[in-house]
């Protein structure tokens, strides 16, 4: 029988449409009284800005963060005979994206603690054959790029941060994309900084990189109607763009109340078995998810269900063991730090907007589900 508690979900985006609406239809409003809907200036600006606020000099909007990753890899000239070293925790596209350009995803374990991976696992990895390393800042927080960035030097190998979970989020005072060689974003509705449909950006400090992106995100052509490289349909709208540009105004302040509420869930959790989430040493997390690690889990979910609560499993399957890529003779048991998470995490509600009363019941039907011995 479901609850008579109203339900929560695990993001409320109409909450927060509702404190931004005028903002939000007069530059859509902006948009559609210029006419300019590909490029222009409203694309323009909204790089400029996210490239400045991510401390990087150039930003090349995208229409994915899957087409991010993509068009980084080819301008990067990742193909058939490379290897590219990616978590296996992590959401598909970042696997996904080197197999579409004929490479070879190679599959890391991460670290048990924190769900990135980390200079431990990535060295073992490396072959001659290793062109590209792609750390995933998972849930929110950076993977421990200091490491990662000293061993890809030694190794002459490029680093691309996978940063669709970390816009805001900083390692050592450095903030996510201004690491690597190029990095990359979503703008996927769920994200801290979410459009009202798909978008991406690639950010990058290298001048050249980023004018390859350009050509690469337009069929390659440049000039227009000359093509040297064959590339793709990667445009972000400026739709998308001008809803970015009023977001990005509040994302701070957003990932602020994500935090506030992470701290209410640790106070809530502490000295349970729940297994909150472990944020590095010199990391600043913004929360894009809050992912405990819990036994019965699935069990859990039932329950919470029962409660009217929301939950998702961030990842279920780790990439290694996905039927796609099951010619890599990837096998259980291979990396078991992340087939372990895969069968514990489960993410909360943390939307900003989330109210303290309703952060409280999700703790407590947790708390009880496992006090209850069910």
């Amino acid at each position: 029988m479901m609850t008579a508690h109203a339900e929560i979900p695990l993001l409320d985006l109409r909450a927060q449409y509702s404190q931004i609406r005028k903002e939000i239809r007069e530059a859509m409003d902006r948009v559609c009284e210029s006419q300019r809907f590909i490029g222009g200036p409203e694309v323009a600006a909204c790089e400029e800005e996210i490239a400045a606020y991510c401390g990087c000099r150039f930003g090349v909007g995208m229409s994915s963060g899957t087409d991010a990753l993509l068009c980084g890899m080819m301008a990067l000239g990742i193909g058939p005979g490379d290897e590219v070293i990616v978590p296996s925790f992590t959401f598909f596209a970042t696997g996904g994206s080197v197999s579409r350009l004929g490479a070879r995803p190679v599959f890391v374990d991460c670290d048990p603690a924190t769900y990135n991976t980390t200079a431990e696992y990535v060295e073992p990895a490396i072959t001659e054959r290793t062109k590209l390393i792609v750390p995933v800042h998972l849930f929110g927080q950076c993977a421990e790029m200091g490491p990662i960035l000293a061993l890809a030097k030694s190794r002459s190998i490029t680093v691309m941060e996978d940063a669709a979970q970390a816009i805001g989020a900083s390692h050592h005072g450095r903030k996510a994309c201004s690491m690597g060689r190029l990095a990359t974003l979503s703008f996927f509705p769920s994200k801290n900084l979410g459009g009202y449909g798909d978008g991406g950006m690639v950010t990058t400090n290298d001048e050249a990189l980023a004018e390859q992106c350009r050509i690469l995100r337009d069929h390659g052509s440049h000039p227009k109607y000359h093509h040297s490289w064959v590339g793709g349909n990667f445009r972000l709208d400026a739709l998308q763009a001008a809803v970015l540009r009023v977001k990005l105004k509040h994302l701070d302040s957003w990932s602020k109340r994500r935090a506030d509420n992470a701290r209410q869930y640790d106070a809530c959790f502490r000295g349970s078995g729940v297994r909150t989430p472990a944020i590095a040493p010199g990391n600043v997390s913004i929360f894009n998810q809050y992912v405990i690690a819990v036994p019965r889990r699935d069990a859990l979910r039932e329950h919470l269900i029962t409660e009217g609560i929301g939950t998702e499993v961030y990842y279920p399957v780790p990439l290694h063991l996905q039927e796609c890529f099951a010619d890599l003779g990837g096998r259980p048991g291979d990396l078991p730090n992340s087939e372990k998470a895969a069968l514990e995490v489960v993410a909360l509600p943390i939307y900003p907007e989330l109210p303290p009363t309703a952060l409280q019941r999700i703790a407590e039907a947790i708390l009880s589900f496992y006090a209850s011995g069910a």
